[in-house]
């Protein structure tokens, strides 16, 4: 056996270094999967709640909106308010208790990340939305855009740019707190850890390689994100167009 710090670094890296890219894989697919999948139901979720009700709306869809909302409002206020571990072992044990569903921990895993997320991205992406002027909302409106049209070609694809750093933030902390779907048995990185650590009762070797590749993730993610965001905004050129009675074009570059 080794005797040294670095001895043992490289004899677990060796003895376990395909157990350690497996949990990593999964780490990744769990945090990638669950991020967008929540990214969308957060999606829907700020459409509806930014439906506005006036006094020429039926009754109909005044009860329908005061319904779904205060679904949506239950659903974020529960998931925000409770840890997804617990979330984990209530859905997982939970489902094969009362609906006699045996599923696999890996589909649990996905799903757990996604509708834990998908809260926290509703409000996110609220957030984007009310931080656009809401004159572009009026306007719209105002020229027989619907609702829907009007989220999706005025209000969202500016929105979206401003919650990129906080989508990101979300990203990473999905991959950091998939560790927590070990009480379910996911093969994820942190239970890959856990079970190489009892092998030798080397703890802190293992988790030091651990916390490097968690280093690692985090940090790529970050650079990634930053390159998104460089990426929508553009070159900083723009073209500004005359009147219509006019063919003048002229076409700025922004200082920075």
């Amino acid at each position: 056996m080794p005797e040294s710090f670095f001895g043992w670094i490289g004899f677990l890296i060796k003895e376990y270094g395909s157990l350690f890219v497996e949990g990593t894989i999964n780490t990744i697919i769990i945090a990638v999967i669950g991020t967008l999948v929540g990214f969308l139901i957060g999606l829907l979720i700020a459409i509806v709640r930014t439906i506005k009700v006036n006094k020429k709306s039926s009754a109909f869809k005044k009860a329908v909106l005061k319904i779904v909302n205060a679904i949506i409002t239950i659903y974020i206020q529960v998931i925000r308010g409770t840890p997804m571990m617990v979330q984990a072992m209530m859905f997982y044990y939970g489902s094969l208790q009362y609906f006699n569903l045996n599923m696999a921990a890996m589909p649990s895993a996905l799903i757990i990340v996604s509708v834990n997320t998908g809260a926290y991205m509703a409000e996110i992406i609220r957030g984007g939305i009310i931080s656009i002027d809401k004159g572009q909302t009026e306007g719209a409106l105002s020229i027989g855009m619907t609702h829907w049209q009007t989220m999706t070609e005025i209000v969202l694809p500016q929105a979206v740019r401003n919650i990129i750093p906080s989508v990101g933030n979300e990203f990473i902390v999905n991959i950091k707190d998939s560790s927590v779907l070990n009480v379910i048995s996911v093969s994820e990185l942190f239970f890959i850890s856990k079970s190489a650590a009892g092998t030798y009762l080397r703890y802190f070797e293992v988790f030091f390689i651990t916390a490097l590749i968690y280093l690692f993730l985090t940090i790529t993610v970050s650079q990634l994100m930053k390159l998104v965001e460089r990426k929508m905004d553009g070159d900083g050129t723009y073209k500004i167009y005359g009147s219509q009675s006019s063919a003048e074009v002229i076409e700025v570059k922004e200082e920075v």
